[in-house]
Order: C-alpha cells, then sequence, then structure tokens
C-alpha cells in the first residue's frame, strides 16, 4: 500500500515522532541480541562490480524517488563550501569537504532502507527511506554515526594544526595566493604531503568501521560492538577488495565535487545502494529459524 502523505516537513515529523515508540528498544539493542555467528566470506572483483551494478539498478528503478533525498547532500556540500570562504577559512576547504565524506555511510542509511525494501519485494518510494526511526537498531546507528562524527572533529583540528605549522597561521589573502603557496612553496607541499598521509589514515580507518556496519545495522539486532568488529573483519579478510572499493568511493566522489557537487545527485545514491549490496555480499545471511 502507499503512502499518503501532506508534504515533506509534516511527513518527517510524524515518522520522528513514530519512531520515540522504538527508542526503549533501540537502547536494548546497543548490545547484540543475536545468537547466531556472524560469518562472513571472501570477496572478489565479481562482487564489486555486482554491487556497483545493483546499486545502478536501483538507483534507476527509484531514480526520481530517491533524487529527491540526494539532493540534501549537494546542498549541505555548498553551504560547507560557502561558510569556509565567507569565514576566511579558505585552508580548511578541502579537509572540510573530504572530512564531510567521512560521514557518508550514516547519511546514506535511509538509502539501504530503500534497497533492503526493493530487495523484500516491498514498496519503495522515497518516504520509506525515513523509515529507519522506526528500526530498533535506531539508537545504534546514531550512536556509530556520534563515533564518525568525533572522528570528523578530530580530523578537522588535525588539519588545523598542521597548516598552522607550515602556512599558517595567519588566513591567507586570497584563493589564487593560497593555491600558489601550496603548489610551489615548501611549507605548502609539507602541509600537502603530511594532510594527504594522515588523511589516508583516517579514511582507511573509517572505510575499515564502516564498510558493512550500518548496513548490518539496519538489517540485523547485532549490535553497534559486533557490528563494527564484522566491519573490520571483513576488511582484513579482503584487504585488497575493500581497499579497490574505498578507491571507487573516492574517485566518484570526487567526480561529484569537482562538478560543484552536482554530480552528487547521482553518485551518492548510488554508492549508497550499492553498499547495500555489498554488504549483502560480505556477510552470510543467518538461515531462518525452524519453526518447529
Amino acid at each position: 500500500m502507499n503512502k499518503t502523505i501532506g508534504n515533506p516537513i509534516s511527513f518527517i515529523a510524524g515518522a520522528l515522532r513514530g519512531g520515540t515508540h522504538y527508542l526503549s528498544d533501540g537502547v536494548k539493542d546497543l548490545q547484540s541480541t543475536e545468537e547466531v555467528p556472524i560469518e562472513i566470506r571472501d570477496l572478489h572483483i565479481a562482487d564489486l562490480t555486482y554491487a556497483l551494478r545493483k546499486g545502478f539498478d536501483d538507483f534507476l528503478s527509484m531514480r526520481t524517488d530517491v533524487m529527491f533525498v540526494a539532493l540534501i547532500y549537494p546542498v549541505i556540500g555548498l553551504l560547507l563550501t560557502w561558510f569556509a570562504v565567507n569565514q576566511e577559512l579558505l585552508p580548511m576547504l578541502f579537509p572540510l569537504v573530504s572530512g564531510f565524506a567521512l560521514l557518508g555511510p550514516f547519511f546514506a542509511v535511509g538509502l539501504y532502507e530503500l534497497s533492503r525494501r526493493k530487495e523484500a519485494g516491498l514498496d519503495s518510494g522515497w518516504s520509506y527511506a525515513f523509515d529507519v526511526v522506526k528500526s530498533p537498531s535506531l539508537i545504534s546507528i546514531i550512536v556509530l554515526g556520534g563515533y564518525l562524527f568525533a572522528v570528523f572533529v578530530i580530523w578537522m583540528l588535525m588539519a588545523y594544526w598542521i597548516y598552522g605549522l607550515t602556512l599558517g597561521p595567519k588566513p591567507p589573502i586570497s584563493a589564487s595566493i593560497f593555491l600558489t603557496d601550496v603548489f610551489t612553496t615548501t611549507a605548502g607541499w609539507m602541509m600537502l604531503g603530511s594532510g594527504l598521509l594522515i588523511g589516508f589514515v583516517f579514511a582507511a580507518m573509517m572505510l575499515a568501521i564502516s564498510v558493512v556496519s550500518f548496513p548490518m545495522l539496519l538489517d540485523r539486532h547485532v549490535g553497534v560492538p559486533k557490528a563494527v568488529i564484522t566491519s573490520v573483519r571483513v576488511t582484513l579478510r579482503n584487504p585488497v577488495i575493500i581497499s579497490l572499493w574505498g578507491a571507487t568511493v573516492v574517485g566518484l566522489l570526487g567526480f561529484g565535487i569537482i562538478t560543484l557537487f552536482v554530480g552528487l545527485i547521482v553518485v551518492l545514491p548510488i554508492l549508497g545502494h550499492a553498499t547495500w549490496h555489498l554488504y549483502r555480499q560480505a556477510v552470510v545471511q543467518p538461515e531462518p529459524l525452524d519453526p518447529r
């Protein structure tokens, strides 16, 4: 049955009110309530291409619906850019935009929900993306999202510290002078090199803990610790494939960003849906309980 809604704001407010009924269950769900051992698979290149193909198929089948949800992300990206330029935080623009990508797995939970519903043969209009507020794992998802945000803040502080030790501490006079200093001075190369190296460490850590943890929390009552441990296990068991997945995400996000964030309208939904299908490929689904 299709949902009938008045307008997006009233609908979202109603969904949030409905979700409060699940908070008590969500607190209990912070720890695993599932006793079935979690099995993971070996991943191959074919699994990545399958996940991306399925993600693209999901995007096409729900294109109009998903684009409405995905518009949130480019708008936020443009706001972040405006803030950085107008607050004389130009040196923090790249860390801000790249760090924002670290939060993507949390913001994509609505897309995971749409793919989950489509896979199960359920209605999957855009309004169902907000059904995550009814999930018993909502608190777990929020807690894990809080961890990602904490890492994002640490990354921003590190980036500010690196700038202060190299080209700073004063803000640049203009964007052109800043770019000239970055690429033509020793201090600029030191800032660029150390920033990329530390950023790579942050990105690798975030990828390891979030590659399957958010879809898993939405799908099963495993709790935050077990979801994160499973995600790390998948990464350690398949380092090459997960690295390729991370490189694919970075490449597609880079494309979305250089198109002044417009490309993210397409890139983010595809990556969100593909992440769900990668999770399905990486983690073995438990056998249904014998009704006897």
